[in-house]
This record gives structure tokens, C-alpha cells and sequence, in this order.
């Protein structure tokens, strides 16, 4: 414990010098371009920027879920970006076609972007099991037919042509998420919040996280004790790709109310919200504050562009040193796979 923590240490200041080298390298004023980056995640009229960030961390963390799900298995997923698109695109495409609206109608369109990226997930299970195919390599590649998968649907049969982009149309008003009053903030971050704690419950308080914990941790310990690996492989991964499809979900119905090419992809939500994951070492009760951490640098940056005149590249490069730092903390479990399971 006491090493973990001065590692984190060392790596926090680390982070404050290579921080403080850009802000030189960029010319700008080191204390108005920290007071710009606080402000622009913090700050803002009635704290706007805060509700930003706080929105943008809900995806971050969701996503940082789905992978400590699958990953606490031994299973790499690192496919999130594919089951993240099929959720949305699901979501989106019953939210266009559902007869009525109201509190009905969004459960049931989060539910299709549930099952949709959960059977999804299970596809490179499958893939495993009857092709021999690793799962790494599996989800990986889900991730192109995915977006792909995506673009053709936006772009042809559910396009809204009179908006002249590959986007669907807007979806009614009635299957919003709503707002919290007297903000612009939806209420999807209550809805991650309730996955966090449910994960919370699942992890330390049951037999299924227990079982999928030391399928991680050794399969042939876990197929000598009985257990069905290869079956709680699937469960795992279905449940890992379900909360990739609900913030795709959350995504379509709290923020753009539309599903439009690339708007899942381009911010990077899956592969910022593994590294989250990776960063706390798998700790299920911190990847919350790691999402905030990674919403506020990118928060941050654009309020120094802004502000201070300091290119928003920087929370990229910081992000690059933060995955440099995690590729060393790598867990070993993840060379397990569920090859040899029962």
C-alpha cells in the first residue's frame, strides 16, 4: 500500500513538471493558465464547465466499468468502442421507431442498447470458443464492423437527409433525459451512478464477481475448483458489452438526441475510460474518481485554449504520459483466457 501510494505520488508530480514545461514551451503564463484550467473544469456561470465535465466524466466512467468488468475476468475486452457504437445505434434506431414516450419509452430504448452491445460482446466469446480466436484480438476487431455497421445506417436507410449530415433524425422530445432544473446537465450521470454502485455490490458481494474475480486471477485454479469458465466468460462479457450500450444510450437520449457518425468514437470515451480503469489498477470503487480525473483534464485544456491561448493538445499529451505510466501496471491476469475453460 504504502509503495502504490508513493508511486502515485511520484507520478503526480511528474505530471505538475511536464504540465508546467508545456505551459513554458507554449509561452503562456503558468499561474493565468492554471487558473484557466480550473476554471474551465470547475468553474464557468452557475458552473457550467463543472456540469461539463461532470457529463463527460459519466461517460468516461461508465466506460471505465465495462472494461474493470470484463478485465477483473482475465478477458481483455478492449472492444468497448464497437459495443459503445452498436448501444447508441440500437438505442437511437428503436428511440426513431417506438410508438410512445415518457419514462416507458426510455427504459425501453436503454434496454435495446443494453441487449444490442451485450450480444455484441458475446460474439468475440463465441469467437473464442468455436474459432479458436483470442479474445483481445476478437474485440479489437469488432470494433471496425461496428462503425462501419454504424456509418452505412446513418448514413443510407436512417439518414435525415434534409440535415444534410450522416446522422438519423431527431428523436422526440418525450424520450429525453431531463434535466436536472435549472441546468443543462441530463440525469444519464444518475444512471451511471446507479451502474457504479450496482458493480460496487456485484464485485465484492457476490458469488458471480467472486467467481469471475478468480476466473481472472487463475483458470485452471478456477476450473479446478469446478467452476464453469467458459460460461462465466460469456456472462462476463455480456454484461461488459450491456454497460458499453448503455452509455451509448445515455449518449444518444441526454446529449446529442440523435446518433451521428462518429460521435462516440471521436471523444474517445472507450479507450479514456480503459486507461481509467488500468490506472487504478482495477480498483472497482476508484475507477469514479479516475473518470472525473481524465473529464477535468479535458475539460481543463479547453478552458486554457480559451483563456489563456494554450493549444487543448496538452490534455492529449498528458493523457499519452498517463498511458505510458499504466502500461507498466498491466495486471498479468490478462494473459488468461477462456480457451481451457469448462
Amino acid at each position: 500500500m504504502t509503495h502504490r501510494l508513493y508511486s502515485l505520488l511520484a507520478a503526480s508530480i511528474l505530471l505538475l513538471i511536464i504540465f508546467a514545461s508545456l505551459i513554458w514551451l507554449a509561452d503562456a503564463d503558468f499561474f493565468k493558465s492554471t487558473s484557466a484550467f480550473f476554471k474551465g473544469a470547475f468553474g464557468g456561470r452557475k458552473y457550467a464547465y463543472l456540469l461539463v465535465t461532470i457529463s463527460r466524466a459519466a461517460l468516461i466512467t461508465g466506460m471505465a466499468i465495462a472494461a474493470l468488468i470484463a478485465f477483473r475476468a482475465g478477458l481483455f475486452n478492449i472492444g468497448g468502442e464497437g459495443q459503445l457504437v452498436i448501444g447508441g445505434l440500437a438505442s437511437a434506431f428503436v428511440a426513431i421507431n417506438l410508438p410512445f414516450g415518457g419514462p416507458a419509452g426510455i427504459f425501453l430504448v436503454l434496454l435495446a442498447g443494453m441487449i444490442a452491445a451485450g450480444v455484441w460482446a458475446m460474439l468475440a466469446g463465441i469467437m473464442k470458443l468455436w474459432l479458436g480466436v483470442p479474445i483481445l484480438v476478437g474485440t479489437l476487431l469488432l470494433n471496425y464492423p461496428a462503425r462501419y455497421i454504424a456509418s452505412y445506417f446513418v448514413s443510407h436507410p436512417l439518414r435525415d437527409i434534409a440535415s444534410g449530415m450522416p446522422q438519423t433524425h431527431l428523436i422526440e422530445k418525450s424520450l429525453w433525459l431531463p434535466l436536472l432544473p435549472g441546468t443543462r446537465l441530463d440525469i444519464g450521470f444518475i444512471f451511471i451512478l446507479f451502474i457504479f454502485c450496482i458493480v460496487l455490490i456485484y464485485c465484492y458481494r457476490t458469488v458471480g464477481g467472486y467467481e469471475a474475480k478468480m476466473t481472472g486471477l487463475s483458470i485452471d485454479f478456477a476450473n479446478a475448483s469446478g467452476l464453469k469458465t467458459k460460461k462465466i466468460s460469456l456472462k462476463t462479457l455480456a454484461l461488459s458489452g450491456a454497460i458499453a450500450g448503455l452509455v451509448g444510450a445515455i449518449a444518444v437520449l441526454g446529449i446529442h438526441h440523435r446518433f451521428t457518425d462518429g460521435m462516440l468514437v471521436q471523444p474517445l470515451y472507450a479507450w479514456t475510460g480503459i486507461v481509467a480503469a488500468l490506472m487504478v489498477s482495477l480498483i472497482p470503487w476508484a475507477v469514479l474518481p479516475a473518470g472525473f480525473f481524465f473529464a477535468a483534464i479535458h475539460s481543463g485544456a479547453s478552458g486554457m485554449e480559451r483563456t489563456a491561448d494554450v493549444p487543448k493538445e496538452i490534455a492529449i499529451i498528458i493523457q499519452g504520459i498517463i498511458i505510458l505510466f499504466v502500461a507498466s501496471k498491466v495486471p498479468t491476469a490478462f494473459n488468461q483466457n477462456i480457451g481451457n475453460g469448462k
